[in-house]
């Protein structure tokens, strides 16, 4: 049943906190619906029914100058280049016989030139699957398979690997060279270098497939989260672009820290679409090194730097261990993907008291677009994940019997907005059972808005269920668990983790007799996964309860 809260602004809320006088209902609320609408005015989107997000995005003037830069080289490339990369990128990709529809797959590390590809694919009219570039052949083969990929990119060290999946592949060098004129690179060097100018641009439509992104979802394996162009435009303008519209300060004269991965929503959204029609810069890192993060802060004089918790608590240890005074350029860090703790919020705001925290709230599945802190002089609410962002609408909803709540009552929350997914792919079950037939994105989310209008997130609806002696786990690692001879059952939950948030939990039934050890476990799953997927702990049980 629905759980009543009392709100807090400056910490998490607690379950089982009674409100004694809820206030009267707000505007942005309507009690007959239980619909939660923005509190920002209405923003206008496009259209144009046949407008891409490439055109979008450099549609908008600005007087930006260095677009992207190599976090290590200083290698970087210009927005007056930017563009005319990509169309060289389009137009290659065109003459390989890459045709609208088809989907490439790109399976990099946060580099300058991610940006480049997936926006030239794009262009095409063609369709972009990302993946984390230290997944498993398996795990990459299943991928391909599902979606059809007909081309990857990929690093130059695993070319043949991904070669051997039957799949053309393209390596994209790791260390970048103002001039490379190395058999290794020189083949991706002559694709951002050729004549930019085609002959036609192909008619996109705005609800035409640009991305396929895989997510969990709420439960279960792996699912292709379809998003169309149209999604990447409203992110785009409700997200990004609105955020920096609150701000009196330039979007030229920010610089933004890359190290959230470009494979994921999160960093796509920021680093390879939104900023880049504000003329903001991108330091990017290929990888995360606490050190060389304060380096880069330090050296390019970041500015704005969007974490997910064990990033955001890695920056607040070493500023308490003195590297502060080379973070003095820092204006704003932002979290996501996760809701922080009151002490890891507590412990930043005490070691950068001058910089500016926020948090939000987004999905895959809604392309990011979900809700945004926003802090002022007379009110800062470091807790919550913020309002919603414009356009977009919320319920929250008892999970029991479905029934809408009022503010300040905890349930599952839903959305509903330009930002929803077309679907999952060749999933219709899936779908139907994510988004309902009114069009409302069930998040899984539990989370309660108080009489503000502003959001806090408390935990996954399958951890409530999980808590409650059900057990709702990850389906990918499970199966390849009991592919293992001596396993005859196994089920894995999250245990809280302070470094990683995280960490994926077996319980496994073992076969009569049998001498599995928990290393060996561990080394099985470890063979077939992404390091990220690791199981971490094992427990051995006579049975699973079901």
């Amino acid at each position: 049943m629905a759980t009543f809260l009392k709100p807090h602004l400056n910490s998490h809320a607690t379950e089982g906190e009674v409100v004694k006088n809820p206030s009267k209902t707000p505007f942005w609320y309507c009690a007959e619906t239980g619909v939660y609408n923005s509190k920002h005015p209405f923003i206008k989107l496009p259209e144009d029914p046949f407008l891409d997000v490439v055109s979008f995005i450099f549609s908008h003037k600005h007087a930006g100058f260095s677009a992207l830069i190599d976090s290590t080289s200083g290698i970087s490339i210009p927005y007056s280049e930017l563009f005319s990369m990509v169309k060289s990128m389009a137009s290659s990709l065109r003459q390989r016989g890459v045709s609208q529809g088809d989907v490439v797959l790109i399976l990099l590390p946060n580099s300058i030139y991610f940006p480049v590809i997936l926006l030239g694919v794009l262009s095409l009219g063609a369709i972009v699957t990302t993946m984390n570039p230290f997944s498993s052949l398996l795990e990459i083969k299943k991928q391909a398979l599902d979606c059809g990929v007909t081309l990857a990119f990929t690093t130059d060290d695993r070319v043949d690997k991904c070669a051997a999946l039957g799949i053309p592949v393209i390596g994209v060098p790791e260390s970048l060279v103002s001039n490379s004129n190395s058999s290794q690179s020189s083949g991706f060097y002559e694709l951002i270098s050729c004549d930019p100018n085609w002959d036609s641009s192909p008619k996109i439509s705005q609800q035409d497939t640009a991305a396929i992104l895989y997510s969990s979802g709420t439960t279960g394996t792996g699912k292709g989260v379809v998003l169309t162009h149209a999604n990447f435009i409203a992110m785009v303008q409700l997200f990004v672009r609105f955020e920096a519209s609150q701000y009196e300060y330039l979007s030229t004269e920010n610089v933004y820290l890359a190290v959230i991965p470009m494979f994921h929503v999160y960093g796509l959204s920021l680093f390879v679409m939104g900023l880049l029609s504000l003329g903001s810069t991108v330091v990017v890192m290929r990888k995360f090194d606490a050190n060389e993060m304060v380096k880069a802060i330090e050296r390019y004089g970041v500015t704005h730097f969007p974490t997910v918790p064990p990033l955001f608590m890695a920056l607040t240890r070493r500023a308490k261990d003195g590297a502060s005074s080379s973070m003095k350029s820092l204006k704003q860090v932002s979290c996501g993907a996760a809701p922080l703790n009151t002490k890891s919020i507590e412990e930043f705001v005490r070691t950068l008291p001058d910089v500016d925290l926020i948090q939000g709230y987004g999905m895959t599945e809604s392309t990011a677009i979900g809700t945004r802190g926003y802090n002022t002089e007379k009110l800062h609410n470091y807790s919550s994940v913020g309002l919603l962002a414009p356009n977009m609408q919320a319920k929250v909803v008892d999970w029991i019997t479905g029934s809408p709540l009022p503010p300040n009552c905890m349930g599952e929350l839903w959305l509903c907005g330009p930002g929803v997914m077309k679907g999952y792919l060749n999933n219709s079950e899936a779908t139907k059972s994510t988004i309902d037939g009114n069009g409302w994105l069930h998040t899984g989310d539990i989370a309660y808005f108080d009489e503000e209008g502003y959001l806090y997130v408390i935990d996954r609806l399958k951890e409530i269920i999980k808590y409650k002696g059900f057990q709702i786990a990850p389906a990918d690692l499970e199966a390849v668990l009991v592919s293992h001879p001596d396993i005859v059952d196994a089920a894995v939950t999250g245990a809280r983790d302070e470094e990683a948030g995280e960490i994926p939990v077996a319980f496994v039934v073992k076969r009569d007799g049998c001498a599995l050890s928990q290393t060996d476990v561990i080394d099985f799953v470890c063979k077939q996964v992404a390091p990220y997927k690791k199981i971490r702990r094992v427990y051995f049980k006579a049975s699973i309860p079901r």
